[in-house]
This record gives structure tokens, C-alpha cells and sequence, in this order.
């Protein structure tokens, strides 16, 4: 089931979405915290603004170095644990909508992910356990300003600027997060051909790993970490992350205003 948050012109609302990703059957209220019931209101995708398709009430739990091959790109060993860091929900944009680069950074980076969806609220499970808690599956683009990233020393503020954090098309709730593949273009080339299964740490065991730390709530995200051939961006380029069983997101990057 794929499940888009849009708008028409009026109050973002939920719907499912077709196989073929062009139809969209309305329903009432928040699917994370109500049952589906449709409205019977019927639309294409080609007549609405997709939204991000959850903006998180708490928290984005963002993993850091999942993938041996980013690792090493970036001159970094793989760590013994999951390296986790928090991204604000104001970072979060929806399919379509302009990344800002604000003055502040001379040197963005793209970065596409599977990213996770918690359903339901829980606290110290183990990997085994982490099926019932999650909702479904999104594409992130966990756009980095690698300045900032070196010389905060933390990575707060060069993950967490606004706009920062595309998350779309839609959610899929039916999903083996360990078998896709996650593509990512800069003005239609290549950049990223990566698969789910070289992760370092794997979902359940990142899921697992951030509730022993966090409370996980409806709506948290948690990004699963990037593979190899992660680049710089500058305004005027497009980024666009595919994964096939979900869809793709597209994001245009711009200069902020003065």
C-alpha cells in the first residue's frame, strides 16, 4: 500500500495511491494514527502538489556511515555501532520543493536513502520485534553542508538547515528494506548506485538500536545512511533519488534569497 500526503489547494489531506502511481483515492483524517476509511474523492497524481509525506511530531533519527563503501569514500572507518544523529522537522521538504542553500555554506552534498517510518510508539525493543513498529518507507535526500559538518564537529546544523530534508514521494508500507536498490542523479547522471543490503547495520537493528536510546514515536523517521558517490550541489541542479519499489523523489536546489 502506498500512501501520499497532497494537497489540491486546500488543507493537505492522505490517500492511496494506484500500482502504477497515478491515481489517488482520498481518505479521511491521518492513516499513522487512524484506520483508512476512503471518502470516495478520486484524483491523479499529475492534479495535485505532493507533500512530504510525514512531517515528524518528534524526532528524525539520522544514521551516520552505514555504508563501507560512503565510509571510505569519505576517508572514515565503518563504526563498531550505529552512528546516530538528530535532524530538526523543519529540515523536511516535500517532492518538488527547492532546497535552500542558505550563505552560511559553500559546499553541499546530496545524499539518498531509504528512510523509515515509525507506526507506533515503543521503547527498547529488539530487532526481532521491529516489524510491528514501522509504518512504511520513504526516499530521503539527507543533504549535507560539508563545511559545517567539519567545522562544527558535530552535525546538527550542517544536516538539520532548513529544507535539508526531502522525504516523498509517498509511503510504502509492503517492503523488504533489505532488497533495493537506491539511485541517485544529479541533472539526470548517475552518482549513487547503491543496495539496501550493504548496509553495515541493517533496519531491524537500527530500528532496535535507536529505542534503546529514544522513545520512538508515530511519524518519527529514521534515515538508514547512504551508499558511495555522494557529491557536491550547487544551485541550479537537480537531485533525484530512486528507489523502484516506492518511486522517486526530486528536489531543485536554489540559492537562498538575499
Amino acid at each position: 500500500m502506498r500512501i501520499a500526503r497532497y494537497t489540491t489547494g486546500d488543507d493537505p489531506v492522505y490517500g492511496l495511491v494506484d500500482g502504477d502511481g497515478t491515481k489517488i483515492a482520498e481518505v479521511s483524517g491521518d492513516p499513522l494514527y487512524q484506520r483508512i476509511e476512503l471518502t470516495g474523492r478520486t484524483t491523479t497524481v499529475d492534479e495535485v502538489r505532493l507533500l512530504a509525506p510525514v512531517i515528524p511530531r518528534s524526532k528524525i533519527i539520522g544514521i551516520g556511515r552505514n555504508y563501507a563503501d560512503h565510509a571510505a569514500e569519505m576517508g572514515n572507518e565503518v563504526p563498531a555501532e550505529p552512528m546516530m544523529f538528530l535532524v530538526p522537522n523543519t529540515a523536511v521538504v516535500g517532492p518538488g520543493d527547492p532546497v535552500v542553500i542558505p550563505p552560511i555554506t559553500k559546499e553541499v552534498s546530496f545524499e539518498g536513502e531509504l528512510a523509515v517510518i515509525i507506526g507506533r510508539m515503543c521503547k527498547d525493543i529488539e530487532p526481532e520485534e521491529v516489524k510491528k513498529v514501522i509504518f512504511g518507507y520513504t526516499i530521503a535526500n539527507d543533504v549535507t553542508a560539508r563545511d559545517l559538518q567539519r567545522g562544527d564537529g558535530q552535525w546538527a546544523r550542517a544536516k538539520g538547515l532548513d529544507t535539508f530534508c526531502p522525504l516523498g514521494p509517498w509511503i510504502e508500507t509492503d517492503l523488504d528494506p533489505q532488497s533495493v536498490d537506491i539511485v541517485t542523479t544529479l541533472d539526470g547522471e548517475v552518482a549513487q548506485d547503491g543496495h539496501s543490503s550493504d548496509m553495515v547495520h541493517g533496519v531491524a537493528e537500527l530500528v532496535s538500536y535507536a529505542s534503546k536510546a529514544f522513545t520512538l514515536l508515530p511519524g518519527d523517521v529514521i534515515l538508514t545512511g547512504t551508499p558511495a558517490g555522494v557529491g557536491r550541489v550547487v544551485a541550479g541542479q537537480r537531485v533525484e533519488v530512486e528507489i523502484a519499489q516506492i518511486g522517486s523523489l526530486s528536489n531543485p536546489f536554489v540559492a537562498a534569497e538575499d
